[in-house]
């Protein structure tokens, strides 16, 4: 047997031998009233924390019983509704709204601008960074690429230990004006490496909001439309935050809680939202549309429509996992008040792109998943769609290409990161430590018997 050989067979039977003595029953989680996934069976999480961030509501007291109603989500104390609204239909918001998100008040016309211009002086690498960082290792990992970039900049910052919220004001503040720069960048370098393409590296303009940079840095032309830039600006605003009880939220805080820097903590953010069940959802909606586009004759009969769904559900097509992606959400029940808020923006884009079509697929699965998943699933708190059932869909027509959907998400929640991060460094003076039952059975060494 040959030495790669001999590697293989220990690594194959060394994960059996974990997978037997690592198993615990699932019962003893029932016997000693430990929730899984900090959550019960009704999705309801463990208290771990208290925010004055961001809230959400899925459900109303009436006449006492606990009822399902559609959700809410409020940044700061504002419904995210009238955030959005307040806007109109033309002007940018990300900016003003992560101004809200991490001083806790909204600006008024002068502090917008300054803030917008502090944004705009931050959006820039240091020098030679894009050739010596992201070009000398490109990966279709753009996560992976950035998360890399970001412990890289600590090298480049005097003062990366320093912890106090001035310093972190500073940081987090250069981290949300260069994660675009760091996705778009690590993308290029990618698509030139590994996809054969060309190199396309355009410098950001500090006159322009953070949707319209990302558009300007990622197309060749560098130009887009007004619709284009405000659907991508109201998409970043909806994933800015959300509510405190994430994952990648709870490990910002987590890791603040140890006494880490910026960098650290951002980083290992970005490695809580990379997986799959966090930061990937949208990637797998347009993976499940492309497949029943691919086995369903007419999409637009909803039986044949309504019949695929089922099998999906029943563990027999696409993944075999029995989810119909983009529907449901840990908290939510009724409806996705994000969801809600971008569909009408998605309309419009819909229109200018000429995909009615595709569109249309959509409105039928929306119509038809939530009953059909109900009829197979006990459902304690209701089955809608969440903000990622649009969102690729909405990539997608924009251009950006796949491997960076999961980076877009980091684009925009960087600014909660940021506004948990300075809350847990403001409130909290102790590191968090969760407690674990041990279920362990004690052993006797066995008897020498030499």
């Amino acid at each position: 047997m040959t030495a790669k050989e001999t590697r293989k067979l220990f690594y194959k039977e060394h994960e059996q031998i974990c997978r037997e003595n690592d198993f615990i029953s699932p019962d003893l989680y029932t016997e000693f009233g430990v929730n899984k996934g900090l959550r019960d069976q009704k999705g309801n999480g463990v208290l771990a924390g208290l925010t004055n961030i961001s809230k959400i509501t899925s459900f109303v007291m009436v006449d006492g019983v606990k009822t399902p109603c559609d959700g809410h989500l409020w940044y700061r104390g504002f419904r995210i509704e009238e955030l959005v609204s307040s806007l109109g239909e033309e002007k940018l918001g990300f900016e003003r709204i992560a101004y809200l998100l991490l001083f806790g008040v909204l600006p008024d016309e002068e502090e917008e601008k300054a803030f917008f211009e502090l944004l705009g002086y931050y959006r820039t690498l240091p020098s030679n960074f894009t050739r010596d960082v992201i070009m000398k290792a490109p990966s279709s990992d753009i996560m992976n690429s950035i998360t890399r970039s970001i412990l890289t900049l600590a090298s480049y910052d005097t003062k990366a230990n320093v912890t106090t919220v001035k310093n972190t004001l500073r940081q987090c503040i250069r981290l949300i004006s260069e994660f675009p720069l760091m996705a778009v960048y690590a993308y290029h370098a990618y698509f030139y490496s590994e996809m054969n393409g060309s190199m396309i590296i355009h410098r950001p303009d500090p006159s322009l909001s953070t949707a319209e940079n990302i558009l300007l840095m990622l197309r060749p032309d560098q130009k887009y439309s007004p619709t284009e830039a405000k659907v991508l600006d109201t998409a970043l605003i909806l994933h800015m935050e959300h509510g405190g009880g994430n994952n990648s939220t709870f490990t910002t805080r987590l890791v603040t809680s140890a006494g880490s820097d910026t960098y650290s903590t951002i980083a290992a953010a970005m490695s809580s939202l990379k997986g799959p069940k966090h930061g990937g959802a949208n990637i797998k909606v347009m993976e499940m549309m492309a497949d029943i586009r691919a086995n369903v004759a007419d999409t637009s009969d909803k039986d044949e429509v309504a019949a695929y769904l089922k099998k999906i559900i029943d563990k027999e097509a696409f993944d075999k996992k029995g989810l119909i992606y983009g529907m449901g959400h840990a908290i939510y029940s009724l409806s996705d008040p994000r969801e809600r808020i971008f569909r009408g923006f998605v309309e419009d884009l819909v229109k200018e792109k000429g995909k009615q079509k595709e569109f249309e697929l959509y409105t039928v699965i929306e119509e038809l998943a939530p009953k059909l998943i109900s009829e197979k699933r006990k459902i304690y708190k209701g089955v809608s769609p969440n903000v990622d059932f649009f969102s690729g869909f909405v990539y997608e027509m924009l251009g950006i290409p796949v491997e960076l959907y999961t980076a877009m998400f980091a684009i925009a929640r960087i600014v909660g990161w940021s506004a948990h991060r300075i809350e847990e460094l403001i409130c909290m003076d102790k590191i968090m430590r969760p407690a674990y039952m041990s279920v362990m059975q004690e052993r006797e060494l066995p008897a020498n018997t030499d």
